[in-house]
């Protein structure tokens, strides 16, 4: 795997950077530490030198992302039938969300909110970005213009890699490498066979960069090995690594299953077992590449300078084997089942070990909350982020209460204050209290009609406010 991450990949460049935004660092330890370095001619370069500071003085970030998995499928959360020994360890060792939310209740909107810090309703991505015919011909995607966590840390002297799922568009604009990712490699759609790497049409999709490769191997597994040995790679400098899993979503396939996509079948499924079998050997998967990404960092000497986060895009399948535990709803879904997520941050030394938050925490929460960590200072007057830093939670300190949305298509939305939520299906409205009814089966708008009225009036701010940015695509 050495020679995958080697620095000849660099030498694919992206389109010219579309993002005009200024960014600069105001990192007082920053610039303490520069005096201690003296620039001799030949000997060590001003970008040199940053880099030697940024790798002192700021962390690491390592993005785990799961997809489709439910809330209810680890030990930790109720299931008595998947074994996630490595998730248990990362939350017996650092700090578990139990009301942590992806923004969308399917993978690309969730994705274009994680990236941008902002409701991926202003991006125009609502809805999943589905393979219905070549891929070169589908304009949705992430658009020239919108600036991610990853342009603004690159911008600032981190290295950053995607490795796994983008499903945010498939036109060359829509590449990684335009949005700050330095290094791609992994898959453009929303699955790919796990043994062929073939999208649901059964065309090839697994790139290194802007180019397509053949690089065999299970899914889960190489994503493992080639997010070990970029964290190897640039374990003395300062990195943003997303690793974007395919697990476990479909197609349904174990580690030794074969593939089910050759370009002539398009299956979504390996052999006759039964779909929670199934299921349950790629959770485990997922959980045994958790542990290694972990140890790996803990090898490499950075534990205490890397924040490890995980959680996943959306809920489960059912019908595949997964489960919301007690929560309503899956996949697609405006119920809790379908955005809330398990969640684990680790970083020693900075998040107290065996720690629980209970605040509402979203996925767009996480580029502000690394620009805090890291000292970095971003204009976004041209785009204003959604997202807080989360960075006090880390630590045990509260946050300022807010209003939250949730908007999946079809004119189907969810506000969230505190204990209460408000649900909108076309001119339906709902009204639960999360704290008494978090399975969300007694609406109570009529016992607290003011409540809902001003729910209601929020919603149509914010709609008002999201959607006049860019047509939905």
């Amino acid at each position: 795997m050495e020679a995958i991450f080697s620095p000849k990949i660099s030498t694919t460049t992206p389109k010219e950077k579309i993002c005009n935004n200024k960014m600069r660092i105001f990192t007082q330890n920053k610039t303490a530490a520069m005096k201690h370095f003296i620039l001799l001619p030949g000997l060590l370069s001003i970008s040199t030198a940053i880099q030697m500071v940024n790798a002192q003085t700021q962390p690491n970030f390592i993005i785990i992302l799961a997809d489709d998995m439910g809330y209810g499928d680890t030990q930790m959360t109720g299931s008595t039938l998947i074994h996630t020994p490595n998730l248990q360890q990362m939350l017996q060792q650092g700090l578990s969300f139990t009301d942590f939310h992806a923004n969308g209740a399917v993978s690309s909107p969730t994705r274009c909110a994680l990236l941008t810090g902002r409701y991926q309703q202003r991006a125009g991505l609502e809805n999943v970005i589905l393979v219905t015919d070549a891929m070169d011909k589908i304009q949705a995607g992430l658009q020239p213009g919108e600036v991610t966590f990853a342009q603004v840390l690159a911008d600032n002297g981190y290295n950053t890699a995607l490795v796994g799922k983008w499903h945010l568009g498939y036109q060359e604009q829509s590449n990684p490498l335009n949005f700050g990712f330095q290094r791609f490699i992994g898959f453009k759609s929303g699955n790919v066979d796990y043994q062929s790497h073939r999208n649901r049409r059964g065309d090839p999709d697994w790139w290194d960069g802007l180019q397509l490769q053949e690089m065999p191997g299970y899914t889960t597994t190489l994503l493992t090995d080639l997010s070990c040995d970029y964290i190897r790679e640039h374990k003395d400098s300062t990195f943003c690594l997303y690793i974007a899993h395919a697990a476990p979503h479909s197609p349904l396939q174990g580690p030794t299953d074969p593939a089910v996509r050759d370009g002539v079948k398009k299956g979504d499924k390996a052999g006759t077992r039964p779909n929670q079998e199934i299921y349950k050997e790629m959770v485990e998967e997922l959980d045994r590449s958790v542990g290694k990404v972990l140890q790996c960092v803990k090898e490499c000497g950075i534990a205490e300078n890397t924040l490890v986060v995980f959680f996943s895009d959306n809920g489960p399948v059912s019908a595949y084997g997964g489960s919301s535990g007690s929560w309503r709803g899956e996949k697609g879904s405006i119920w809790e089942g379908g955005h809330r997520s398990v969640a684990i941050m680790q970083m020693p030394g900075t998040i107290k070990a065996g720690s629980q938050c209970e605040e509402t925490v979203m996925g767009f929460d996480l580029f502000p909350t690394f620009l805090d960590m890291a000292g970095i200072q971003y204009d976004d007057s041209q785009k204003p982020l959604d997202g807080v830093s989360i960075r006090p939670l880390l630590q045990g300190v509260t946050i300022a209460p807010r209003t939250l949305f949730w908007g999946i298509g079809k004119q189907t939305y969810a506000v969230r204050d505190g204990e209460w939520k408000l649900t909108r299906h076309g001119a339906k409205t709902q009204l639960f209290n999360l704290k008494t009814d978090p399975a969300e089966t007694t609406d109570v708008a009529a016992l607290h009609p003011e409540l809902a009225k001003q729910l209601n009036a929020k919603l149509a701010e914010w709609k008002a406010s999201v959607y006049s940015e860019t047509p939905i695509q």
